[in-house]
């Protein structure tokens, strides 16, 4: 079988789906990413073979963001949903998209939801498609109808009850859903292990504190938020009695945060499962990858939600008693070290998250889901 799997340049979009991915070609599928140009790197780092699209022009991205400095969290998630996902990168992708569909003939098509080229180019082709999730169901809920505007200009044979009839798979615990609209979805646990040889270098010589880690995902140091952002966090976990972790992504320079406390090492990257294994605690953006990490390892977390659906990951945290949220962006990072003592000293936060990671562990396994896939291409 022939499975197109399409994805946005992200990784928290592409992160979910590469579970999924990965047990199509253990069972001896051919499996193609396709994705914008500018993602390359991380498909093949992931092991897949990449099918480029176009991005989409900068200077059009970048006056749409230029809009959301003004407007409330959910406002500008609106605007990013229609005008960035549904219009300016589906304009662009689409011709790639359409040609490679029609040249290679997949059987199936995996999409994550905002990758709105693959949906046109597979219901046009007549090409059956499947959605993972990647953030809550009551966030993707209304995505389609954000998208109908620009697919009805795009694609005027294409219709938003395609996207809403689509079947969804997800690693989503149905506990972590919102109780309001948990969705309909056929639910996986992605049951993973850290490497062989694991184990943290000593890079907190002379200290034996509970590790805490500490992450802001691969986006946050590329669109302003460093240094401030982690001297902000560096200051307020300095001398609090734990050893911390601090990872950056590519986009930020440990060496601009010298000198550094001694209780607090920094690194661009490492293997997070290798980490939570480890940690007593977990300081997060709330971004649907890492938060389900988190969880699915039985961490307790204190939330800073920057952006897009973290601040409704991080209300879920909190609603569920697996930890905190610090919302208020930035300027909640004053209440982050209060937090995280508050996280590693009360028992109930572990407890949470622990009921959790068993709830998880129970689920089927991702490797359940190739059938369910195989059926849905015929």
């Amino acid at each position: 079988m022939r499975v197109l799997v399409a994805t946005t340049a992200g990784s928290g979009h592409f992160g979910p789906v590469v579970p999924f991915a990965r047990a199509l070609v253990d069972r001896g599928h051919d499996v193609v990413v396709t994705s914008p140009a500018s993602f390359k790197t991380a498909v093949e780092r992931s092991g897949f073979v990449h099918q480029p699209f176009a991005d989409a022009p900068a200077d059009e991205q970048s006056a749409i963001f230029a809009r959301l400095r003004d407007v409330t969290n959910d406002e500008g998630n609106g605007i990013v949903i229609r005008e960035i996902f549904g219009r300016i990168n589906t304009r662009a992708a689409l011709p790639d998209t359409q040609a490679f569909v029609e040249r290679w003939r997949p059987d199936l098509v995996l999409r994550e939801p905002a990758e709105l080229s693959s949906y046109i180019a597979a219901d046009t082709a007549g090409v059956p498609h499947v959605q993972v999730s990647c953030s809550l169901a009551a966030i993707e809920a209304g995505m389609p109808r954000l998208m109908e505007e620009p697919l009805g200009e795009i694609a005027p044979g294409c219709s938003i009850a395609g996207l809403e009839a689509a079947p969804r798979l997800t690693l989503v615990p149905h506990s972590f859903e919102d109780p309001a609209l948990p969705g309909s979805a056929d639910r996986f646990g992605e049951h993973t292990s850290p490497a062989p040889g694991g184990d943290l270098p000593d890079w907190w010589p002379g200290l034996d504190g509970p590790l805490v880690y500490v992450t802001f995902g691969s986006v946050a140091a590329s669109i302003g938020m460093f240094p401030d952002l982690y001297r902000s966090v560096i200051a307020a976990l300095a001398g609090r009695g734990v050893r911390v972790l601090l990872t950056l992504g590519e986009a930020g320079d440990p060496e601009a945060l010298q000198p550094l406390p001694g209780n607090i090492h920094v690194k661009k990257f490492w293997p997070q499962l290798d980490v939570m294994v480890h940690a007593a605690a977990m300081v997060g953006h709330g971004g649907f990858g890492t938060t389900l990490i988190g969880l699915a390892s039985g961490v307790p977390a204190v939330v800073v939600p920057l952006f897009a659906d973290q601040p409704a990951n991080a209300r879920r945290v909190h609603d569920v008693g697996a930890g905190i949220a610090l919302e208020g962006g930035p300027a909640a990072i004053s209440g982050l070290g209060d937090a995280v003592e508050r996280v590693l000293r009360e028992v109930s936060f572990r407890t949470r998250a622990g009921a959790i990671a068993a709830e998880i562990a129970a689920l089927p396994p991702v490797a359940d889901a190739v059938p369910i896939i195989e059926g849905l291409a015929g």
